[in-house]
């Protein structure tokens, strides 16, 4: 099978080029990204020389650019699967333009060169986010109504929407996923994880929003992957999966977990002023992936931010340098080498 991973330079596409590669031995992956500040190439250095040797290639792009998109899927490609977003809640704040940019825009096109080009299997990666906001009780399922209370989730639940109307005009063979707050390797250290991480481990005040109770639910990444390595093989067209883990934790209780596997103070938890539109409570009921495509998840939370914490801890140059506005010195090398 030939997939193209759109956005696979940044957290959960990284993630899922390195699933893929490692259990299917005759896949190829052909890596799309913009490379805007959260896509890293770093991430997937051992993937080009090693295991996917042969088998990956990357190709610096747009996916609102349609001659590129066309292109590429005029090579025979086989699926789609839609990595590519802006994804940070704050910078949607300050400027929403991109979001719909890329997240509105650059979906349609992908779906455009899709129907052009018959690919087989299209593959939105979405967010819980798109829900809004629930109250003390009750779960997402895939028929809650979309109610997105940030530009950032509106411009994904637009994309969403994008995405059913191809398969119910078109017949074009989409599926959605809809998964919970991730964590684990490679995440960008904006993110309230790997930012906690670094910051308690270079002993500064680690900044949490308003009263820090509210609630998401969290999943480690490569379970993620593994869902939707599980719809891209035998989802319905035309349906949506939610993935989540089962596991509600306010972000009090995330930061004084990660204080405590690190042995650092709760002294440095710092409240600030809570953001616009702070959605309170995110739950996923993922019974349909479960039930339909035998999904479950293989780490507990205890497991999965061990896995996190010993990662950031082993690749502290990897996150220093991302820190420090190093990381793109990684791309010039990459790119001057192949000239």
């Amino acid at each position: 099978m030939k997939l193209l991973v759109t956005g696979g330079a940044g957290f959960i596409g990284s993630n899922f080029i390195h699933y893929i590669m490692g259990k299917y031995s005759d896949y190829e992956i052909i890596n799309l990204d913009k490379l805007t500040y959260a896509g890293n190439l770093e991430n997937l250095s051992t993937i080009e020389s090693g295991i996917g040797k042969g088998r990956y290639r990357f190709i610096k792009g747009d996916i609102a650019d349609t001659r590129c998109i066309d292109g590429i899927l005029s090579t025979d490609i086989d699926a789609v699967i839609n990595f590519a977003a802006e994804s940070h809640v704050d910078r949607s704040i300050d400027n929403a333009r991109i979001f719909l940019e890329t997240n509105v825009v650059g979906t349609q096109v992908l779906l455009d060169a899709a129907l052009r080009h018959k690919v087989g299997r299209f593959v939105q990666i979405s967010t819980d986010e798109v829900y809004g906001s629930l109250g003390p009780a009750g779960l997402f399922t895939e028929s809650t109504p979309i109610a997105p209370n940030s530009p950032y989730s509106a411009s994904k639940a637009g994309a969403d929407m994008l995405v059913h109307a191809y398969f119910e005009t078109f017949g074009l063979p989409v599926i959605t996923t809809r998964c919970s707050n991730n964590y684990g390797p490679y995440q960008f250290p904006e993110k309230l994880i790997p930012l906690f991480i670094t910051n308690a481990l270079a002993d500064k005040p680690l900044p949490l929003y308003g009263d820090g109770l509210n609630i998401r639910d969290w999943i480690y990444v490569e379970d993620h992957c593994s869902g939707i390595d599980a719809v891209l093989h035998r989802g319905r067209p035309g349906h949506v999966y939610n993935i989540g883990g089962n596991c509600e934790k306010t972000n009090t209780e995330i930061t004084r977990t990660i204080l405590d596997e690190l042995a650092k103070p709760q002294t440095l938890i710092h409240y600030v002023k809570d953001r616009p539109g702070h959605d309170r409570r995110y739950a996923i009921d993922c019974t349909r992936i479960c039930t339909e495509l035998g999904w479950s998840q293989r780490y507990d939370f205890a497991t999965g931010m061990k896995k996190t914490i010993a990662w950031y801890l082993a690749n502290k140059p990897w996150w220093q340098r991302i820190k420090n506005g190093e990381y793109l010195d990684f791309y010039k090398r990459w790119y001057s080498d192949r000239q």
